[in-house]
This record gives structure tokens, C-alpha cells and sequence, in this order.
């Protein structure tokens, strides 16, 4: 089956706290869906709490893969 991955999620320092992030995320959860994905992943590099206290919220789980990557 197919997943998602959902990349550079990033809100206007001017326009946080106002539910933009939250719905953006939702819409793609919603589209990964209809396209018959199994899972959606989320990869960030912060470390900032209120970040992932956001991903989590949001319904995304912390911590249960180890991921990797190449860059050329």
C-alpha cells in the first residue's frame, strides 16, 4: 500500500497560534486517505517541545522509527 510523506510544514512567525499548521496538516491527512495510503509520516529536525507537542496533537506519534537519510 502506499503512505505519505509530509515535508517543510512551516507557518509565518506572524501567523502561528491561529490554526493554519493544524488545518494543513489535517488536509493532508485527509488526502493521504482518499489515496488509499496506510500511513502518513512527519519529519522534522526540530527539537523545540512546542514543536512536537504540535505533531503530536495533531496525531502523529514520536519516536517509533529510526529514520535515515542520503543526501547527494
Amino acid at each position: 500500500k502506499p503512505n505519505a510523506l509530509i515535508e517543510n510544514v512551516v507557518t509565518h512567525t506572524d501567523y502561528r497560534h491561529r490554526g493554519y499548521g493544524t488545518r494543513l496538516l489535517q488536509k493532508a491527512q485527509e488526502i493521504a486517505k482518499e489515496q488509499g495510503c496506510y500511513k502518513a509520516a512527519r519529519v522534522t529536525g526540530s527539537k523545540k517541545e512546542e514543536t512536537l507537542k504540535f505533531y503530536e496533537k495533531a496525531g502523529f506519534v514520536q519516536g517509533v522509527k529510526t529514520g535515515f537519510i542520503w543526501r547527494q
